[in-house]
């Protein structure tokens, strides 16, 4: 009988258990540990006008609106709840637990984020347990869409990274030159994310750097990932491909991911003086596999007039290889292995068409009608380009880039 997978329960009971016993141990021996509680949650609709498609603010979701359903209430709708406890000024802990819809086609709860921090100096804290990974601006917040002054993250290049937080290891040290703070951090650990019942991706040896420099209302990051990404997507047809020989091997080493090095390279700069913003952010993304080698960036800017928040978008994806390959050979094979050759070669650039090549400009206002809560409506104006579906899913057979998707968005985001 297969073993069932642990449930969101058996992940959080550890972390629990530590927070309990930490409070005991701060009661009896430092006083009474210090508790705090909070929350966010995200309430849309968006729609698209996408026939063979589905818009979605990330891949890891089973559908969106679109191909499926002119309206989904999935895309950006969530909640998430954050459990904190500093146990004395050296000693802490924090359990996020996140609600959003997913691939497995539910609002499954998730633990976010589950870590003890040992604050060793006023500058220098080590953290254990699960951990958001400091890729890109928002790393820390990209969930609690309060924070941003868009609907989302612009999914070019947030979309280009989905995996959120790993389980390991990090050290974050701040430290100044002259007028500039810095904030260098290390990382180290793993992540995994079951797809169905037969597919997982495996990320293991999740390491890097962040380094974050502030002065004054402005801030620059830059970071470097590397991973060893194995995921059990499409085996059968890298399985028939192996069929064919020392050609067909070569195809499947080239883009099966099996135990392949990822790297991601990012830069973000932001700068907020208070009535107006202006950002941007590129990221490089290396897999050596049907994931392909990309590279997006976005640039955005908005001006704050009272509750008010207008802004400006514009986001753009690219492949730095070929989206197409001819595959493998047919001449001279019996017509039965020509046209299983031709079903592999076919099915080889389905894949390599989801590497995404497609630009988003993008506007939109937020309202801060209350305290702690905020409504937002955008327009999106996305194209996929040169036979890429770009970051669409549930991609139709009669799917045809090049033509332009029409987004409209509304959200209602608070936090509590």
């Amino acid at each position: 009988m297969p073993r069932k997978p642990p449930s969101t329960f058996s992940k959080v009971l550890p972390i629990v258990l530590l927070l309990a016993a930490g409070a005991v141990f701060a009661d009896d021996d430092s006083g009474k540990p210090v508790w705090s509680f909070g929350g966010f949650a995200t309430v849309g609709a968006v729609h698209a006008d996408a026939q063979q498609a589905d818009f979605t603010s990330t891949v890891l979701a089973a559908r969106g609106a679109g191909f499926s359903r002119s309206v989904s209430l999935d895309a950006d709708t969530r909640l998430g709840a954050q459990l904190g406890v500093s146990l004395n000024p050296q000693w802490s802990a924090v359990l996020q637990v996140l609600s959003e819809y997913g691939i497995d086609n539910s609002y499954q709860p998730v633990v976010e984020w589950a870590n003890v921090k040992y604050q060793a100096t006023p500058d220098l804290s080590i953290r254990v347990g699960r951990i958001a990974l400091p890729m890109l601006l928002a790393a820390d917040y990209r969930k609690v869409a309060y924070t941003l002054a868009w609907v989302r993250t612009p999914v070019e290049v947030y979309g280009a990274v989905p995996i959120t937080h790993s389980d390991g290891i990090d050290v974050t040290y701040r430290w100044s030159a002259g007028e500039f703070k810095n904030l260098t951090q290390v990382f180290y650990g793993r992540n995994e994310v079951k797809v169905n019942d037969t597919i997982n991706s495996q990320a293991r040896q999740v390491a890097g750097i962040s380094h974050t420099i502030e002065l004054g209302a402005a801030s620059l990051r830059l970071g470097y990932q590397g991973t060893n990404l194995t995921i059990d997507i499409a085996r059968p047809l890298f399985d028939g491909l192996r069929q064919f020989g020392p050609q067909g091997i070569a195809l499947a080493e080239r883009y099966a991911i099996d135990h392949k090095r990822v790297i991601a390279y990012n830069i973000g700069a932001n700068y907020d003086p208070g009535n107006w913003f202006a950002m941007a952010e590129l990221v490089r993304i290396d897999s050596q596999s049907f994931l392909g080698d990309k590279t997006a960036w976005y640039a955005s800017s908005g001006y704050r007039f009272g509750q008010l928040t207008p802004y400006l978008s514009y986001a753009r994806a690219k492949s730095n290889g070929p989206t197409q390959v001819s595959g493998l050979g047919t001449q001279g094979l019996p017509p039965a292995y020509a046209g299983a050759a031709q079903a592999l070669n076919a099915g080889l650039n389905r894949l390599l068409s989801t590497i995404a090549v497609q630009h988003t400009a993008s506007v939109g206002i937020r309202w801060d009608v209350a305290r702690d809560m905020a409504l937002k409506l955008q327009y999106d104006r996305v194209m996929p380009k040169d036979g890429s579906s770009g970051m669409l899913i549930n991609v139709q057979p009669n799917f045809k880039s090049g033509q332009t998707i029409n987004v409209v968005s509304a959200t209602l985001d608070f936090v509590f």
